[in-house]
């Protein structure tokens, strides 16, 4: 049960969340660093056998699980989006390494997972072997049967965590509809480990319409510490400011991953002005009983997000028990949907060639 605040509280807290974001705090958290940049396999290469993943490829009312957005009755796309709009999913895919590789079964449903999206930021990559990954984008691209063959690449970054069980942290993205700026990939820094694994950032731009006119946007990919998630989330807070404040300047920042937390309890990082989580009110868990993933906006500056989110039910689409889709993982993907258009304050396409600037 969330208390009451007076006025007076709730007026200091918005100072607070206003002085934050314009400074102050880890003013070098964030840095590059080197973040693995491999193109996917080529394109008519078969999918290995499972054994053969190492070689190189050729408080208030309670939660529902429904989707969220402006129609409780929204799904994620069945087929893949070609309309003015791009779905960027996030995914904690549980412990992705060679013994959830060595499940056909598993792996082929993963991959159908992720050509259901434009963008899937992925997280906890658990694996020494750096086929593993490369293996999977071919198996994306080529599902065999009737299927068309994709072209989906990815970005992955370097092992982080302080336990020796190390992750990384992923993107994978359609090179139809999306294409990354390889320069502006880094690792965040974080010098007095208030992180327990180190977000991922890296700037997409939309294809398929005038350069001018395209989404350009930074994704921040992250997976909180469950049992430090408090701090965590103040500590986030710090990380999205400084990367809204980069030199690239790019204000549609859109934070994503494993919070541990729900959208009523984000802490330092909810308290922030403009703050807001699209998804809201949903079980994200495959046991339906927590809210822990989410996509996160700034809502004044991001006016691209069509108020479209929701969370891709693997249960229900796939027709799978509870045990066969916790193979798959313990988290189900959430989603949120955004314009291919770049748009201003008011929501009007903005042309970067005749402004001169991107706002």
């Amino acid at each position: 049960m969330q208390r009451i605040l007076s006025l007076g509280t709730l007026a200091l807290i918005g100072w607070l969340g206003y002085t934050f974001l314009q400074g102050g705090g880890l003013e070098h958290i964030a840095t590059q660093s080197g973040a693995s940049q491999q193109n996917s396999p080529q394109a008519g290469t078969q999918y290995r056998s499972p054994g053969n993943w190492n070689a190189p490829p050729t408080d208030s009312s309670p939660y529902q699980p429904a989707s969220t957005g402006n129609n409780g009755a929204i799904q994620p796309p069945g087929q893949p989006n070609s309309g003015p709009v791009i779905r960027i999913a996030s995914f904690n895919v549980q412990a992705l390494g060679n013994t959830k590789a060595g499940k056909q079964h598993v792996m082929v449903r993963l991959a159908d997972i992720i050509r259901k999206f434009d963008i899937v930021a992925i997280q906890e990559i658990r694996s020494s072997n750096d086929y593993l990954v490369p293996n999977f984008v071919q198996l994306v691209n080529n599902p065999g049967g009737n299927f068309p063959q994709r072209r989906y690449d990815h970005i992955i970054g370097p092992r982080v965590g302080r336990t020796t069980n190390q992750e990384q942290f992923l993107y994978l993205f359609d090179t139809e509809r999306i294409e990354v700026d390889r320069q502006s990939v880094y690792t965040i820094s974080d010098p007095d480990d208030l992180l327990f694994a180190e977000p991922l950032v890296a700037t997409f731009t939309t294809r398929g319409v005038h350069p001018d006119e395209a989404f350009t946007f930074t994704v921040v990919n992250n997976r909180t510490d469950p049992v430090k998630v408090n701090d965590e989330l103040d500590a986030l807070a710090e990380v999205y400011r400084v990367v809204r404040r980069s030199a690239r300047q790019e204000d549609d920042v859109i934070l994503v991953g494993d919070f541990h937390s729900d959208d009523r309890h984000l802490y330092r990082l909810g308290q922030m002005p403009g703050i807001f989580p699209t998804i809201a009110g949903v079980w994200t868990n495959t046991r339906q009983d927590n809210q822990y993933d989410n996509l996160i906006i700034h809502q004044p500056s991001t006016t691209e997000y069509t108020g479209r989110s929701g969370v891709f039910d693997v249960m229900r689409n796939y027709n799978l028990t509870e045990q066969q889709a916790l193979e798959i993982s313990d988290h189900f993907p959430v989603w949120a949907e955004f314009s291919v258009y770049e748009r201003d304050y008011q929501g009007r396409v903005a042309n970067r060639r005749l402004e001169g600037t991107r706002r």
